[in-house]
């Protein structure tokens, strides 16, 4: 009888996410990404400045669509969004236990959290508004009322230890609430990160509003936290020293700066991520009968 021959696997290959694209790092560098015991996993593109760049571009023209879109509408995107992780949950359990060193149990609980959190999150973007906004009383015939806007293109920096659940902690509130973001991936364990990236490429969310970038952390992260065209900064996933030269390079265009500090992301979130990258529009109406050119409140 014949043997059966030996069938080869088939590795898989990870690519940035940027633009709704897949592209591989413009510089075409890649490196090592191993577990906790130092087995080799992948290779995980090397992102360059100009990868950086191009992420900043493809948020930039997606603000205008995601922000002018309906909460109600964001929040059946995001939700689609955590369906499909629930469909690729076996992937993710992988994944994550991997990089974090996690048994298979462990992992479901992280991946199951971290579904969990998305929902959340979702459930969150018809009712942001209600919290931070509303009528303000003032002294005079007048209204005055404040609402919520998004900041903008907002650079995130993922948490390095908690992969996937510390990930979708920082990166849904920011497009929540109608912002755009480019997320720098965990440098050590960013492939839960790259997947990520092919589940948003697959659901209903436009190209543009999330970019998953990986590679060097403080090398992805100057020229953003610089960049004229990027409004605000997550620094979680940045050291104290890190922190401090982004920091100092995001005051050259006076963007929202979110600092790095300890965080269990296992925790209530609570809405401070939700707040953290939102500006307030004040309105003033005049109250009474407008004759002809308005009508009375």
């Amino acid at each position: 009888m014949s043997e059966t021959p030996t069938r080869l696997s088939v590795f898989k290959t990870y690519k940035l996410y940027v633009g709704g694209k897949f592209p591989r790092s413009e510089s075409g560098r890649v490196y090592e990404v191993v577990d906790s015991k130092g087995k080799r996993l992948a290779n995980a593109p090397l992102s360059s400045r100009k990868d950086a760049r191009d992420a900043v571009v493809a948020a930039r023209k997606a603000f205008g669509g995601w922000a002018g879109a309906t909460a109600y509408n964001r929040g059946q995107i995001l939700y689609r969004i955590a369906e499909m992780l629930e469909g690729r949950r076996d992937q993710f359990v992988r994944e994550v236990g991997e990089a974090e060193g996690l048994s298979k149990s462990k992992a479901g609980a992280v991946v199951d959290a971290a579904i969990d959190r998305w929902v959340w999150y979702a459930g969150w973007t018809d009712k942001i508004a209600q919290v931070v906004g509303g009528a303000n009383p003032v002294a005079g015939p007048f209204f005055n009322l404040s609402t919520p806007e998004p900041t903008g293109v907002v650079t995130v920096l993922a948490p390095q230890d908690s992969s996937f659940l510390g990930l979708v902690s920082v990166v849904a509130p920011v497009i929540a609430t109608g912002n755009t973001a480019i997320v720098i991936a965990s440098e050590k364990a960013p492939l839960p990160a790259l997947s990520l990236g092919e589940v948003l490429a697959t659901s209903d969310l436009p190209g543009g509003v999330v970019n998953v970038l990986s590679g060097r952390t403080a090398e992805i992260a100057a020229p953003l936290a610089a960049h004229q065209d990027v409004n605000a900064i997550d620094l979680t996933g940045a050291d104290a020293e890190l922190a401090r030269e982004l920091e100092i390079a995001a005051a050259d265009n006076l963007k929202r700066v979110l600092r790095a500090k300890a965080v269990d992301f296992t925790a209530d979130p609570g809405t401070e991520r939700l707040t953290a990258f939102l500006e307030t529009k004040t309105v003033w109406h005049p109250t009474g009968s407008l004759g002809a050119s308005g009508s009375a409140y």
